[in-house]
């Protein structure tokens, strides 16, 4: 089912959508090296050979897993003595396998113009490709297929007479599509793999037709189905659980929505950003400590991704949920918003003004004190024309101690 034009190309509209560079470079057929950079199953060698079709050029696979320095000295002298033809595509899977002598064995064959190397890897190129390769090479990132894109192939595997099993009656139910699509990250070989897997191991029924359902996917896959829209109330209704599992102290409870959140292919990103309101929010100056946390488990989630992320993710959702509690800072926010909406704003009072000006014709206001000039930082003085008291800590966790301190300045 490998596409064998540009147009059947699933996804990377991000270089192959019209008037893009790769598009451009590979209709005009001048095409130079190139290293294609990505995630397993996302087009890397189907796009290679896609370009040698689409160029009429000689089409040479080697694997840098397989492949040694007198198979690249074989290909490439072969393709010096074809110059003059149709041109020689050298295709490196996996180029990150060659060492850094058997990647300098390619850079003359590349320089003179004998190869058009084209090379995949999974592994950041500027790392483990050297970089007089890659300086003479157009660098492209492909990204892992989004679930239309994967859904569409399978579409076409099923409906495909000549390479697919369009001769097959088939009923693929849509939820079960959706499912397949989403749980194989990207990776539109193993999407194929499995509806391969589904189409020999089930029997027609008594109406001749094999219904392709989530029961069939799920057994294929080895996963089980998670009911869990992502746009709808599968999403809402699970990550409310979660929010209020934490607020409410409940680890235990809190873990198992994280989990299905998980297993049902939830964005981790969102989860972390939730995490961090909530710190915020529902934890607060109780304990201070979580918001540093949740934006480090943030922090995490972006570096490491899953599925180790998880870990991360488990660990802040734990602390949080075992945290004291407190609103306090949210109410605080809020009453002032409101206050502020309703028409209540408040002047700047002149001391606090960041140039002071002397009024032609008034006296001097009295000038801004500086708090450190006094014991415990702190003196006697209005921030406020008409003072009014927002933020009421609480007598939980840390809270407790900014009360005290904030009783013992009121009496001063």
């Amino acid at each position: 089912m490998r596409p064998r034009t540009i147009d059947e190309v699933a996804g990377q509209d991000h270089i192959l959508g019209s008037g893009k560079l790769l598009r451009r470079v590979i209709e005009a057929d001048r095409l130079t090296n190139v290293i294609f950079y990505g995630p397993p199953g996302c087009g890397k060698t189907t796009l290679a050979e896609v370009i040698a079709k689409a160029t009429s050029r000689n089409f040479v696979r080697c694997s840098g897993v397989v492949s040694n320095v007198a198979d690249i000295r074989k290909v490439c002298d072969r393709a010096r003595n074809e110059l003059g033809g149709a041109g020689t595509i050298l295709f490196v899977d996996e180029i990150h396998r060659f060492n850094k002598s058997q990647q300098d064995v390619l850079l003359p064959y590349v320089e003179d113009g004998t190869v058009v190397l084209i090379g995949a890897t999974t592994h950041n190129p500027s790392m483990f490709i050297n970089t007089p390769l890659t300086s003479r090479s157009l660098v492209f990132e492909l990204k892992p297929l989004s679930p239309e894109a994967v859904e569409s192939l399978l579409d076409r595997a099923c409906s495909d007479k000549e390479r697919g099993y369009g001769e097959y009656p088939c009923e693929f139910v849509p939820a079960a599509r959706r499912f397949l699509a989403e749980i194989c990250d990207g990776d539109a070989r193993h999407a194929l793999t499995a509806l391969e897997i589904a189409f020999r191991s089930t029997p027609p029924s008594e109406d001749g037709i094999i219904h392709l359902t989530e029961e069939v996917i799920s057994e294929c896959v080895q996963k089980r189905v998670v009911h869990y829209d992502k746009k709808e109330d599968g999403h809402y209704d699970t990550i409310s659980a979660f929010i209020k599992s934490v607020r409410g102290s409940d680890p235990n409870a809190a873990v198992y929505w994280l989990a299905k959140m998980l297993v049902a292919g939830e964005d981790p990103r969102f989860i972390a950003r939730r995490l961090v309101i909530l710190a915020s929010e529902d934890i607060g100056n109780a304990d201070p400590r979580g918001l540093t946390i949740a934006v480090n488990a943030l922090q995490a989630v972006e570096f490491i991704g899953m599925p180790e992320a998880r870990i991360s993710l488990a660990q802040a959702t734990t602390y949080l949920a075992t945290a004291p509690k407190s609103n306090r800072s949210y109410l605080a926010i809020n009453e002032a918003i409101a206050d502020i909406e309703s028409g209540s704003v408040q002047p700047v009072p002149e001391h606090l003004k960041n140039v002071h000006v002397k009024a032609v014709g008034k006296e001097k206001p009295q000038g801004y004190v500086y708090p450190h000039d006094f014991q415990d930082a702190w003196v006697k003085q209005s921030y406020l024309r008409i003072p009014k008291q927002y933020y009421v800590p609480s007598d939980r966790g840390y809270e407790a101690t900014i009360a005290q301190r904030m009783a013992s300045v009121k009496r001063d």
